[in-house]
């Protein structure tokens, strides 16, 4: 099994390219890095497009050929001073545009679907538990109904809540790409370990 991790920018729509060559830098940073340790798991990186036809297709491929044991998909946030760790994924609300113009029908990702689906990942437990230097980790209730958060809720529907959402602030001086590549090694690190606790708890009630 491998945890998968992909990477997608948020932003205001066409022409802004920077965030996405930010998530880019960091995840070949992390790529390099691997996810250290004694792990046998293996790490695959993917890029996602802004496109929200186009990313439901690929996150459907990614749980249907790779069967990941995490999916952790990671985005920019142009505002954000630090990284946010959301918890959960929201299926109605997706009024702003992707790339190409297109709006999911209605603002709906799932029809039919639950209002919210949350990872199985206790991502506040993580929160208290990491110590990142030069930058904080912070928890989130709300994705911000774009094409991340609309990526997360099918990734977490089709992977039966086995995956996570990072939002990384921009690339700046304080914030290069080899600090936060490092961080999200750090952070997966963590995220796989929580998912190991989720199910040996599990089991374990499944026994009693």
């Amino acid at each position: 099994p491998s945890p998968s991790v992909s990477s997608l920018r948020t932003g205001p729509g066409p022409g802004h390219r920077r965030p996405l060559r930010a998530t880019c830098f960091v995840l070949q940073v992390l790529s390099k890095l691997g996810l250290g340790g004694d792990t046998e798991l293996e790490l695959r990186t993917l890029q996602l497009p802004v496109d929200y036809r186009e990313a439901a297709q690929r996150v459907t491929r990614i749980w249907e050929d790779l069967q990941p044991h995490l999916a952790v998909h990671v985005g920019v946030d142009s505002c954000a001073k630090a990284i946010v760790l959301e918890q959960c994924g929201k299926n109605t609300g997706y009024r702003q545009a992707d790339i190409r113009g297109f709006r999911p029908e209605g603002g709906v990702c799932l029809p039919g679907g639950p209002e919210v689906i949350l990872s199985e990942v206790s991502v506040r437990a993580v929160c208290r538990r990491v110590a990142l230097e030069g930058i904080e980790v912070i928890f989130s209730r709300d994705a911000g109904r774009y094409v991340c958060d609309y990526t997360y809720y099918l990734s977490l529907h089709h992977g039966n809540g086995r995956a996570v959402l990072i939002h990384v602030p921009p690339l700046s001086p304080r914030l290069p790409a080899g600090l936060l590549g490092k961080a999200l090694q750090a952070l997966v690190q963590e995220l796989l370990e929580e998912v190991a606790k989720a199910r040996a708890q599990s089991l374990a009630c499944r026994k009693l």
